[in-house]
């Protein structure tokens, strides 16, 4: 991991390799992708099958898995594990109720009506990667803001394991978020079946979930026939922190995130200098220990970096420029520093608010903006699920007094139907 000092030239070299890192979509991943959505718009099931036994290895024991094996994996799961999941559904469900957005209407004086429809989607596809990437917690993270917005059904696609049978742990999330179906398959191939529809899996409105860079191209090519969350690229963590912050809580930190993949950035933006080594050496102490040392290693050396400012100011500037997906503030009255951090997908405050606390059990989603791309998006929630639609009821007269301007923009804009269609009805 580097270290480096912010003296406008050294940190904007960093960066610049840093918005390399991902690059675009590979050519031959894309038509590769295009192929497959293709395949499976024309042959449905049957080529999301095939596609699972080519790249699987083996046809799952079921396609749609049947309610009582998802009730059995909540039955023989480990009574802590769904303790755990109930504890984090409870303050994520808590967090996601204060987003729900109402709708309106205003009923003028002069007999005008306009107000605003907020509603649930009819159905969203949830992807749930398999194996060792399966993750229990970014079903909540999905499909409990969905439930909350009024979805009327979820969907969930998720591969099946070596032995053909679904990821247990995954069911269990699954029934604990009350997911209505849940099929077994994986790939670009279940992520076209979820836009298009078969005769078996349901055509959805939207598609969430994290997935490989396959997952992610058939998104990206799908958005248009289907509305996504997001296209995700690797994880990253900014730290800021001043002399008061811990070493060994910030190099955690920093490779909590870092494990991820080996694409994943961790940096550091610190006043301490003195900080900046002891974290390093933190880092070469608590990596020998940990499992995906490996990926740790080689993240840090290609994306991570500690960078050396002169001042708080600065490292605002840093975290507002970098626009990461995750911000932790490791200072000294964090608070002081809320109202000037504007580009982040989630920040964690104060040095025990670690990152993981987010991505598990706090509250808010952990489905975040990445790519610099939190300056303009948001984190996924329960505006993600919903659609607004607007109304209007004029009376007579109100159209009336409205006439003129309205002609006279219509025909401003030389559309002339336009202005008809208001004249028509005040002809004698």
């Amino acid at each position: 991991m580097k270290k480096i000092y912010a003296n406008g030239k050294d940190e904007i070299a960093f960066l610049n390799e840093l918005s390399k890192r991902a690059g675009e979509t590979n050519k031959r991943v894309t038509e590769t992708v295009s192929a497959i959505i293709e395949d499976v718009k024309e042959n449905g099931d049957e080529a999301v099958k095939n596609y699972t036994l080519k790249f699987d290895g083996n046809l799952p024991k079921y396609y749609e898995v049947p309610r009582d094996v998802i009730n059995d994996a909540m039955t023989d799961a480990d009574p802590e594990f769904i303790n755990a999941l109930l504890n984090a559904q409870e303050n994520i469900a808590d967090f996601h109720n204060r987003q729900k957005e109402q709708g309106f209407i205003n009923a003028k004086d002069n007999g005008v009506i306009l107000g605003q429809r907020v509603r649930g989607l009819e159905r969203v596809g949830l992807y749930v990667p398999g194996g060792t990437a399966a993750y229990p917690s970014s079903v909540l993270m999905n499909a409990i803001p969905a439930k909350i917005a009024g979805v009327k059904e979820i969907i969930m696609v998720t591969p099946p394991l070596k032995d053909g049978t679904p990821n247990k742990d995954i069911l269990v999330a699954a029934a604990i978020c009350g997911v209505d179906r849940v099929f077994m398959a994986g790939g670009a191939q279940a992520i076209a079946a979820l836009a298009y529809g078969t005769d078996e899996i349901p055509k959805c409105d939207k598609i969430v979930g994290p997935g490989n860079i396959y997952v992610a191209t058939a998104k990206k090519l799908l958005y248009g026939v289907v509305d996504i969350d997001m296209i995700a690229g690797p994880s990253e963590i900014l730290v800021i922190a001043d002399d008061t912050a811990e070493p060994k809580f910030a190099a955690a930190d920093l490779m909590s995130q870092a494990e991820h993949d080996v694409l994943a950035s961790a940096i550091m933006v610190t006043t301490s200098e003195k900080l900046a080594d002891a974290t390093l050496k933190e880092i070469d102490r608590q990596k020998e220990y940990l499992s995906r040392k490996e990926i740790i290693e080689k993240s840090l050396n290609d994306f991570g970096v500690i960078i050396i400012a002169d001042s708080r100011e600065k490292c605002v500037e840093l975290a507002n420029k970098i626009a990461p997906e995750h911000l932790e503030v490791l200072m000294e009255n964090p608070f002081e520093l809320l109202g000037s951090l504007d580009n982040a997908g989630s920040i964690f405050l104060g040095h025990y608010a670690s990152e993981p606390l987010g991505d598990y059990f706090a509250g808010p989603n952990h489905v975040l903006p990445t790519s610099g791309t939190a300056r303009f998006f948001s984190p996924l929630g329960v505006a993600s699920f919903t659609k607004r639609t607007s109304y209007t009821y004029y009376t007579e007269d109100a159209l009336r007094q409205a006439k003129d301007d309205i002609v006279l923009i219509a025909e401003r804009e030389g559309l002339t139907a336009h202005a008809n269609a208001i004249k028509v009805r005040f002809e004698d």
